[in-house]
C-alpha cells in the first residue's frame, strides 16, 4: 500500500513473491512504477487509487500487506487505514509495517539540539501544515504545489487500530536508525541508514510492527 514508484514492490517480487500489487494515489508515481517494472522485465500489477479505496479497487485479498517509510504520516485516520489493511488480508495473512517513529516526528533540530515542537497526537481535522519549496528527495527543482499536510499517530493508536480491526499483533520493535537524514546531525552508518551520534542521548527513530489476520 502507498507504493510510490514501486521499488519495494519490485524488490518483493525479485525476492520470491509469487505475485505483487502496488497501490498509490499518484498517477505520476504509478506511471514511474510501471516503467521501472517494464525496464526490469518484472511482472507486477500497479493500481492508481486512494489507499482508503484499496479493498474495493483491488477486488482481492493477499498473503501480505507491506507498508514502509513515510506512508502513514500522510493519513488523517489511522483507524480507517487499519481496517483497510485487515480487509486486504486473507485469513493467516500478515501485515509488515516499518515507519519513522512518532517520537522522532515530534522534534525539530535547532542549534545542534533536538527540541520538542509538535504534539504527540495530531487531530484528524487539524493536520500539521507547512510549505516546502523542494521535495524531500534532494531534487533541487522548485515545486509548484508546496503545501504539505501531515499527521503524527502515536504508537498506542497504531497498535490499537490494528487490534480493533481484528488483527493479532505479533511484534512491535523500536529502532535507533532511519533511512533518511531526518536531522542534520545524524551520522550515516552505511546501507542508507542514519543514527544519532554517540555523543547524543538516543531516541527511537523508527519502529516496525508485524500483525496477522486470524
Amino acid at each position: 500500500m502507498q507504493c510510490h514508484i514501486g521499488l519495494d514492490t519490485l524488490s518483493l517480487k525479485h525476492l520470491g513473491a509469487a505475485s505483487v500489487t502496488g497501490l498509490d494515489f499518484s498517477p505520476k508515481a504509478i506511471a514511474a512504477a510501471r516503467d521501472f517494472a517494464m525496464r526490469a522485465g518484472t511482472d507486477a500489477r500497479f493500481v492508481e487509487a486512494p489507499v482508503y479505496d484499496a479493498p474495493e479497487v483491488l477486488g482481492r485479498t493477499y498473503d501480505m500487506v507491506f507498508v514502509t517509510w513515510g506512508a502513514i504520516n500522510w493519513l488523517d485516520d489511522i483507524f480507517r487505514w487499519a481496517r483497510v489493511v485487515a480487509a486486504l488480508l486473507r485469513p493467516g495473512g500478515r501485515l509488515y509495517l516499518l515507519e519513522g517513529h512518532p517520537q522522532m516526528n515530534q522534534l525539530e533540530a535547532r542549534n545542534g539540539k533536538l527540541e520538542l515542537e509538535y504534539g504527540w497526537r495530531t487531530p484528524g481535522e487539524t493536520p500539521l501544515a507547512w510549505n516546502d519549496s523542494q521535495t524531500y528527495t534532494g531534487d533541487e527543482r522548485q515545486l509548484t504545489h508546496t503545501r504539505c499536510y501531515e499527521w503524527i499517530h502515536p504508537l498506542s493508536d497504531i497498535v490499537n487500530a490494528l487490534i480493533g480491526a481484528g488483527l493479532r499483533i505479533d511484534f512491535l520493535n523500536e529502532h535507533e536508525i532511519v533511512v533518511w537524514r531526518a536531522f542534520p546531525d545524524l551520522v550515516e552508518l552505511g546501507g542508507e541508514q542514519f543514527a544519532l551520534p554517540d555523543s547524543s542521548p538516543k531516541i527511537p527513530l523508527s519502529f516496525s510492527i508485524g500483525a496477522t489476520k486470524p
